[in-house]
């Protein structure tokens, strides 16, 4: 394991044994993390089998009846008790994330940090769900009263692009609402959500309410099948892309599971003439170069009126040019790598086709690290349709723009897709920021911001080919986690 790492307690292998199911390791599979920004491997780990998949469920299974009956206001002190050690653990899962998905620390501390905005907020909400009761509209006599109770253990999938974030934002939602959790993190990432358990297991959370199962590249389709089909997991929640998603969808239809998934995007950011075309573009620029564009609300289609194009596409151009590539450990640096070698090669086929198809290029002039997967920060103008850039997510650090010169187009434009998670609109036009909202097809639009559409306090989910079910919000974080169940009463 790297240096920077392997004094960590948070990833204290005597540790790991109490996490993660299976004592005998003995003809396990064992897989490489890598460091994407050198390409070499951080450490070498177990993976999980079935059998151990098997053990994680029942552990979950027989603490769910236990766990679910704490109290609401005991299960909020076992979730502050993990807030208050992940932010004293702040710096530690920050250098991990560094060297496990290649961010900039600053970045990886921000991470972190939008972690806490989610186990802050479930520390309240874990008491303040509740039931109703209503005076029937016909009968006076009868009254009807509701109770939402935890669905049951629920399987968890994470992404390798934010694997703190998600991980505490499904884990605590889950963990509020009484349920137990069986957590696969991506193989790609698997030490942050190692540390992340730790801090749950620290915090007091009982035996079986945490379990964490370990997939390599080669297994991880046989683990998330068994996860899927076992009759004990009651709810699926998953956040990746829309052609695994419909694979679980149907992996979980025989058991009629619940489920949450976040799924791909394909956002539209529109840029309107009495926009500050400044403060847009700067933001686009941001959007577009959040870890290294590997992110599901990245804008993958930016549709600029034709009056500020040229002012647009420079301002970009000049901000690429500042930008310095390298590895997430180096001061310098403010763009890392792509987390995998496959994302790199298909981050240039993105720009070749393109190209290929008449987009001017630009490339950012910032030297390329001679190891890693880094892409160069790329500018695509005069993107049409038939772009790959405008069919799939590149995941990568690739600006695609084309023009527009009315709204209608822009409408058209932006919901030419199956897909809807997250847009965005620039206008000083307070009217068409509310016709923008209402017309553009997503479960989120971003109104002059180009980042804060997913938030503790606002429902986040896409519509669509992008995914069904919330996550966080004003009761509804909780509720996707619950069931509600319903009772008639008589008072003649």
């Amino acid at each position: 394991m790297n240096s920077k790492l392997k004094d960590l307690t948070l990833l204290d292998g005597s540790d790991f044994a109490k996490i993660a199911g299976g004592s005998d390791v003995s003809g396990h599979e064992s897989f490489d993390v890598m460091d994407p920004g050198s390409g070499t491997p951080i450490c070498r780990l177990t993976a999980s089998n079935l059998k151990d998949v098997d053990e994680a469920i029942h552990a979950a299974k027989q603490a769910f009846p236990t766990y679910s009956a704490i109290p609401a206001r005991e299960r909020a002190m076992l979730l502050l008790n993990f807030d208050r050690l992940v932010r004293d653990n702040l710096e530690d899962l920050a250098w991990i994330l560094v060297f496990e998905t290649g961010k900039p620390l600053e970045e990886a501390r921000a991470e972190v940090q939008y972690a806490l905005t989610f186990s802050w907020w479930f520390v309240g909400e874990a008491e303040r769900i509740q039931g109703q009761v209503v005076k029937s509209a016909t009968n006076p006599s009868l009254r009807f009263l509701t109770v939402l109770q935890p669905v049951g253990p629920v399987a968890i999938l994470t992404p390798w692009n934010f694997p703190v974030a998600l991980f505490v934002r499904k884990a605590v939602s889950a963990l509020a609402a009484g349920c137990t959790i069986v957590v696969k993190p991506s193989p790609e990432t698997p030490l942050s959500t190692l540390a992340i358990a730790n801090l749950l297991r620290r915090a007091g959370f009982p035996s079986g309410a945490v379990n964490i199962v370990l997939a390599s590249y080669r297994n991880t389709p046989a683990i998330g099948q068994a996860l899927c089909t076992d009759s004990r997991i009651k709810k699926l929640s998953f956040t990746g892309s829309t052609r695994v998603g419909r694979l679980l969808m149907q992996q979980c239809a025989p058991t009629l599971k619940k489920l949450t998934l976040e799924l791909g995007g394909l956002g539209a950011y529109l840029i309107f003439s009495d926009a500050d075309v400044e403060a847009a573009a700067t933001a686009l620029v941001a959007n577009k170069l959040r870890h290294a564009g590997q992110t599901c609300i990245s804008a993958q289609r930016a549709f600029v009126h034709e009056s500020v194009l040229d002012r647009v596409l420079k301002i970009i151009a000049d901000q690429l040019d500042r930008i310095t590539l390298g590895h997430g450990a180096d001061a310098s640096t403010t763009l890392g790598p792509l987390q995998t070698e496959r994302g790199q090669q298909k981050a240039r086929e993105h720009i070749a086709d393109a190209k290929a198809k008449g987009a001017t290029v630009y490339t950012s002039k910032a030297s390329l690290p001679s190891s890693g997967y880094f892409v160069a920060p790329t500018l695509l103008a005069g993107c049409t349709a038939d772009m790959l850039v405008f069919q799939e997510e590149s995941f990568a650090p690739l600006i695609n723009v084309a023009s527009f010169s009315t709204e209608q187009e822009a409408v058209a434009l932006a919901n030419d897709t199956d897909m809807g998670l997250t847009s965005y609109v620039f206008t000083k036009d307070s009217a068409r920021l509310w016709r923008m909202f209402e017309q553009l097809k997503a479960g989120n639009v971003g109104l002059n911001v180009g980042g804060s559409t997913t938030a503790a306090e606002i429902p986040f989910g896409g519509v669509d080919q992008s995914g069904f079910g919330k996550e966080a919000g004003i009761g509804a974080g909780l509720k996707e986690y619950m069931t509600e169940k319903s009772a008639t009463m008589s008072i003649a």
